[in-house]
């Protein structure tokens, strides 16, 4: 029977504004780093309804301005929308962006590409925000 070792790591990290795209790559490696694991998945979790995460370029910081500019041209006026503590189009973000994402682990590194980064995605700020760093070890891991 495979046995499976499991650590779950919280974070925090700090959003500065309203809305951004924050890198929070170095927090969830040393995440992984502290859970000893050598290979495995690393799945981070933000448990804020608006608050986001994904994975994007990070070599040019013009990608994830355009990637909120975007989000932010798809929303449109919020003033529109009904919901009384007019967070509304943070809620949008958490749904669009979604709340996890899942990294391979190899030799106790995240396999993330050569340009890739993790990145916070904040809808209502600026806030402290909790992020789960939760790590699945392999068999070659202690």
């Amino acid at each position: 029977m495979l046995a499976i070792k499991m650590a779950t790591i919280t974070v925090t990290a700090r959003s500065t504004r309203h809305r951004e795209l924050l890198d929070v790559t170095a927090l969830v490696r040393a995440a992984v780093r502290q859970s000893g694991a050598q290979d495995g998945l690393c799945t981070v979790y933000v448990p804020h309804t608006t608050a986001g995460i994904t994975i994007n370029e990070n070599a040019d910081p013009d990608v994830a301005a355009d990637l909120l500019r975007w989000a932010e041209d798809m929303l449109g006026d919020e003033a529109r929308f009904k919901h009384w503590e007019n967070n509304s189009g943070g809620h949008i973000f958490s749904s669009v962006f979604g709340c996890s994402v899942t990294i391979p682990i190899e030799s106790s590194d995240l396999a993330l590409g050569r340009w890739q980064a993790i990145y916070l995605v904040e809808g209502d700020g600026p806030r402290e925000r909790q992020l789960q760093v939760t790590v699945l070890r392999g068999a070659g891991s202690s």
